[in-house]
C-alpha cells in the first residue's frame, strides 16, 4: 500500500473573497475542485490511501469526495479543531496511517500544482535510505520561499526560511511542498502544540544527524497562494500545460461545462473555464479566466486573467484585468477594474467608469 497525507487545512486568506465560504482546495480549477486534481494525480502515481488533514471549513470535504471510492482511492478525514501548523497536521494524521516503521509516507501541501514524478520521488527516497526526502524546485526569485541547498549527492545541507538579507540567498532551490517521510519520523513530531516542519522539524532532524535528501525536479510547479496563480493554474490545466486526469475534457483553449450558455459571437481563449449554468453574452471576450457556475458576463465585457464568482454579474462593456469577483457580486456597466482588485461577495458597484487597485 502507498499512503499519502494531503494538507488541506489552510484558511486561504490570500484568495479571499472566494475562500470566505469555501476552503481553498475546494475552489474550482479547470472545472472541478482543485483538490480533485491532486487526488487524481496521486491515484495515477499508485497511491491507494489518502489522509486529508483538514481544519478550516472541514465539513465541506467529505460530502463531495465521500470515502474516495468514486475516485479509485480510500480517503480518511482527520480534523484539527485548532490549526497546529504543517507538522502538527502531519502528526494528527498519523493515527489514520497503516504504514509501519521504516515504510514511506508521502506528504503533499494542498495548494501546490505540480507535474512532479511521484514514483520517482519515492524511488529516490528508497535508494538514498533517507529519513525524509524533499521535492525541490528552482525559481528565479527565491526570496519568498524556504531555501534548501544540497550536496552533489542530494544530501540536504541547511534550511533558510524566506531569507531576509541578500547574503542568506545561497541557492535558488526551494522547498516545493512534497515530501516522503519515514513513518517513525512522523511519530516523533510533538503533539498538542503547533509545529512547523519547515522551521522546526526539518532543521531539528538535520541537527540530530538524520539523513534528509533533496530531489530537484524541473517539472511544472506553481504555488497557488495568490489569486493570479490560481487563475493561471486553472488555465494551464485546461490547456494541458500540466496534465490532470480530473480535467473534464480534452486540452484546449477553453472549457465550457454542461449547462453553460455561450452565445454566438462571444470569444473564449487562453484556458478559460465557463461553469455550469453560467452565461457569456455575444460580443464578450474572456481570456485565461475562470467564470464560476451561474455567473453572467454581459455583452461587450472584456475579461483577462480574472476569476468571476458563482452567481456574479459583470455588466456590459466592463473591463476586468487580474480581478477576483466574489460570489453574487454585481459590477455595473462600463467599469474598469484591474491590478489585483478584489470585489467582495454580494458587493454592487454601480454604472460608472472607475479604475480600482487593491492588494
Amino acid at each position: 500500500m502507498t499512503e499519502a497525507v494531503l494538507l488541506v487545512g489552510g484558511r486561504g486568506t490570500r484568495l479571499q473573497p472566494l475562500t470566505l465560504n469555501t476552503p481553498k482546495p475546494m475552489v474550482p480549477a479547470a472545472g472541478v475542485p482543485f483538490l480533485a486534481h491532486q487526488l487524481a494525480r496521486a491515484k495515477a502515481a499508485g497511491v491507494d490511501h489518502v489522509v486529508l488533514a483538514t481544519s478550516y471549513l472541514a465539513e465541506v470535504f467529505e460530502p463531495y469526495f465521500g470515502d474516495g471510492s468514486a475516485h479509485g482511492l480510500r480517503l480518511t478525514y482527520v480534523t484539527e479543531d485548532e490549526p497546529l501548523g504543517t507538522g502538527g497536521a502531519i502528526r494528527s494524521a498519523a493515527g489514520a496511517l497503516a504504514a509501519g516503521p521504516g515504510e514511506p509516507v508521502l506528504v503533499f501541501n494542498g495548494d501546490i500544482l505540480t507535474g512532479l514524478d511521484i514514483p520517482g520521488l519515492l524511488g529516490s527516497h528508497r535508494r538514498a535510505g533517507a529519513d525524509v526526502t524533499l521535492h525541490l524546485t528552482r525559481v528565479a526569485d527565491p526570496r519568498a520561499f524556504g531555501l534548501v541547498p544540497t550536496a552533489a549527492d542530494g544530501r540536504v545541507l541547511a534550511f533558510t526560511e524566506k531569507p531576509q538579507h541578500p547574503d542568506e540567498i545561497v541557492t535558488d532551490q526551494i522547498n516545493a511542498g512534497a515530501y516522503v517521510f519515514r513513518r517513525e519520523v512522523i511519530d516523533a513530531i510533538p503533539t498538542g502544540r503547533p509545529v512547523s516542519v519547515e522551521r522546526e522539524t526539518f532543521p531539528g532532524l538535520l541537527a540530530s544527524g538524520a539523513l534528509l535528501h533533496g530531489v530537484v525536479d524541473t517539472a511544472y510547479w506553481l504555488d497557488l497562494g495568490r489569486p493570479a496563480s490560481f487563475v493561471q493554474a486553472s488555465a494551464d490545466l485546461v490547456r494541458g500545460v500540466v496534465r490532470s486526469p480530473a480535467v473534464p475534457g480534452e486540452p484546449g483553449e477553453y472549457l465550457v461545462l454542461p449547462g453553460a450558455r455561450v452565445e454566438d459571437g462571444a470569444l473564449l481563449g487562453g484556458g478559460t473555464v465557463v461553469g455550469a449554468g453560467a452565461h457569456v453574452a455575444a460580443g464578450a471576450d474572456v481570456e485565461g479566466s475562470v467564470v464560476l457556475e451561474g455567473a453572467r458576463i454581459e455583452e461587450g465585457a472584456r475579461i483577462r486573467a480574472s476569476m468571476v464568482g458563482a452567481g456574479a454579474r459583470v455588466g456590459p462593456r466592463t473591463v476586468l484585468d487580474g480581478v477576483v469577483i466574489g460570489d453574487h457580486a454585481e459590477i455595473g456597466a462600463d467599469n474598469e477594474l484591474c491590478d489585483g482588485a478584489r470585489i467582495w461577495c454580494g458587493t454592487t458597484i454601480p454604472d460608472a467608469a472607475i479604475r480600482f487597485s487593491a492588494a
